[in-house]
């Protein structure tokens, strides 16, 4: 997105802090004026009394005796003390002495005797009050002000702007077009006649027909949802209003409710217009579940309000179009999505291989490229890998041919930052002894032949025995078929395998397992529990479905709901540990059959650390034709004739 400049620069106000600030200005003043009246030295005669560097406590007739013997300059007398002033060179003291009353010869001595007097009033009524109640209570009322309107400043209107949504909505007019975005054909279609709405709503209100007051748009993180909301207001060219769902709670209750009433009365002044909820699953969850308990709840009534808004306004009159997007479907409130409200609902899933080659296009633009690359490559390399994963890569390519001071990018740097981008970052530093080098490489060749020669069984991109990422010391990479949304349960059961040939790899070439298929083995159990419990596919339970996947979106975001009885898991432990032990026993067999292509791998590895897939099928094939076996290629292409 480009940012819209500001069309009138002239019109914009000086930066003048006390124009910003007059109550805290005024504060200012107001300080420095008590410290000056009340802590500069009085004018006039009492001038004296001040600056003195000593100050002595005497009684009234020592007074008295300095004064007979002429040894005080000034005296001022109060209704119960009296302050005299004694010059000796340049020093200076102060005397202080309790009256005693009645006398009436103080006054006459000091006429007698030549020294200066003047009265002086102790107490001051008003200056007691004005300093010790009225200017602190003001103070105080002045620095709350000053408070408060910093908090309407920032939060927006209203009460402290708590009900507000000024700060919160981005307010914009968005530049991004249907032909700026790529790989999600299929949702742009579905959001056109939004498109033609907006621009022609009386084309559709003289058929009589109703656009869809919401549009849903849900698929995984990263597939460019929110892009294809700015793209429809692009289109259209009419206000976006965008907000995040959480934007809305707050911990005084009533306030959420409030911004989505102010949301809507913005986006009705500025009709026709869009407004976009992002991450609406954060306000707009079911109330039969768990956690909308009380009435009171405050994302529940600003779910209500959000309801009777989306009721409260003709498309016809006033056309605001409500888009928002989640990637958690299943948890949203159904009153959301009955018709009249979130009635349609738009896809824009994961890209295929057409869609990853057209956003990488996308991408590449401001990319100086060098003439090998291969854009096909990197997109059969990628599969499964969302619009954003891919932007991530372009720049992650663009970063490392910058760290080798190349000015192009080149082919080595895509393939380095698709590794980085599935395995993670490359750990240089991470020594590993020749033992462990050892381990790793016959685990990661048991990986890779296992996969080459199982049906069903993804194909093997790169196998390396360089640490990578946060744990892993070794990774085999492979490429899924494209354009696949199905597995048959041999396909599973391939997976299965390629997962236990680590382990496998380890107890028949080592004699002795280690930690490493920690994780291979979490897998591998996870899918055939997947088996027994959502496909149906063993004997354990039939075809009855023992547990509710919850998200379609987000793998494993948030589990699943378990639905069976104590029995039933206990055959389900027992077949998933059956299985188990089966496939691992067939894995080793099968090693044991390709024992020196698996020498040949390891040798491979540790001459050069990385080798292609292409490499592992030479080795294989070459095993393969010298001791006759068939190869899973030739039976594949049998099955399929």
């Amino acid at each position: 997105m480009q940012r819209q400049n500001n069309p009138n620069p002239q019109d914009k106000k000086p930066n003048n802090f006390f124009n910003q600030n007059p109550i805290l200005m005024f504060i200012i003043f107001a300080i420095i004026a008590i410290v000056a009246f009340r802590f500069i030295a009085p004018s006039g005669e009492l001038t004296k009394l001040s600056g003195a560097a000593n100050t002595k406590n005497i009684n009234y007739y020592e007074l008295k005796k300095l004064i007979e013997n002429k040894e005080v300059d000034f005296v001022a007398i109060g209704q119960t003390n009296i302050k005299a002033t004694q010059n000796i060179g340049s020093n200076k003291t102060i005397y202080n002495a309790q009256r005693v009353s009645p006398d009436n010869t103080l006054i006459p001595l000091l006429d007698e005797k030549g020294v200066e007097y003047t009265g002086y009033n102790e107490s001051n009524w008003l200056s007691d009050m004005l300093f010790g109640w009225i200017l602190p209570i003001f103070i105080f009322f002045a620095i709350w002000m000053f408070l408060a309107s910093r908090m309407q400043k920032n939060m927006g209107n209203g009460i402290l702007g708590i009900g507000s949504s000024k700060k919160l909505v981005n307010s914009e007019k968005p530049k991004v077009k249907f032909d700026d975005m790529a790989g999600n054909v299929e949702a742009k279609d579905e959001v056109v006649e939004i498109v033609d709405f907006l621009k022609n709503p009386e084309r559709y209100a003289a058929l009589g027909a109703k656009i869809p007051k919401g549009v849903l748009l849900v698929g995984p993180p990263g597939t460019g949802k929110t892009l294809l909301a700015k793209a429809v207001a692009g289109e259209a060219s009419v206000p976006f209003f965008s907000v995040s769902g959480s934007s809305f709670i707050e911990m005084f209750v009533g306030v959420g409710a409030s911004r989505v009433r102010d949301l809507f009365e913005n986006a009705k002044r500025e009709a026709p217009s869009i407004i976009f909820i992002d991450e609406i699953d954060a306000i707009g969850k079911s109330r039969a579940a768990g956690g909308m308990i009380s009435g009171n709840d405050e994302r529940e009534q600003t779910l209500n309000q959000l309801l009777a808004e989306m009721d409260g306004f003709s498309s016809d009159s006033s056309p605001v179009i409500v888009l928002a997007a989640t990637n958690r479907p299943e948890v949203l409130d159904p009153a959301l999505l009955r018709p009249g409200r979130f009635d349609r609902q738009v896809l824009v899933d994961k890209p295929d291989f057409e869609g990853r080659v057209e956003i990488l296009k996308v991408h590449i633009k401001s990319i100086k490229l060098s003439k090998d690359v291969d854009l096909f490559e990197i997109a059969r390399l990628t599969a499964g890998l969302a619009g954003a994963d891919l932007a991530n890569i372009i720049n992650e390519a663009a970063l490392l041919a910058g760290r080798s001071n190349k000015k192009e990018v080149e082919q080595s740097d895509f393939l380095e930052a698709v590794e980085r981008g599935i395995a993670g970052l490359e750990k240089k530093s991470r020594r590993i002894s020749p033992k462990e080098k050892k381990i790793v490489a016959y685990h990661e060749s048991g990986h890779a032949l296992i996969a080459e020669i199982t049906k069903g069984a993804k194909k093997v991109t790169k196998v390396s025995i360089i640490p990578r990422g946060l744990a892993a010391l070794g990774y085999t990479l492979n490429t899924p078929e494209e354009n696949k949304y199905l597995m048959q349960k041999h396909e599973l059961l391939a997976e299965v395998d390629v997962l236990l040939a680590g382990r496998a790899a380890e107890d028949v070439f080592l004699g002795e397992i280690s930690t490493g298929a920690s994780n291979d083995l979490e897998r591998a159990t996870d899918i055939l529990k997947a088996m027994v419990s959502y496909y149906g596919m063993t004997d354990v339970a039939g075809l009855m479905v023992l547990e509710k996947q919850r998200n379609v979106f987000l793998n494993g975001g948030l589990g699943s709901s378990r639905e069976y009885s104590e029995e039933v898991a206990q055959k389900m432990d027992a077949y998933i540990k059956g299985i188990l032990n089966e496939r691992f026993e067939a894995v080793k067999e099968s090693l044991r059959t390709y024992k020196e292509a698996i020498e040949n791998i390891v040798k491979e590895l540790f001459d050069k650390e990385n080798i292609d897939g292409q490499k592992v099928r030479e080795i294989i094939s070459e095993y393969e034709e010298a001791h006759n076996l068939p190869t899973r290629l030739v039976e594949e292409e049998k099955e399929e004739a």
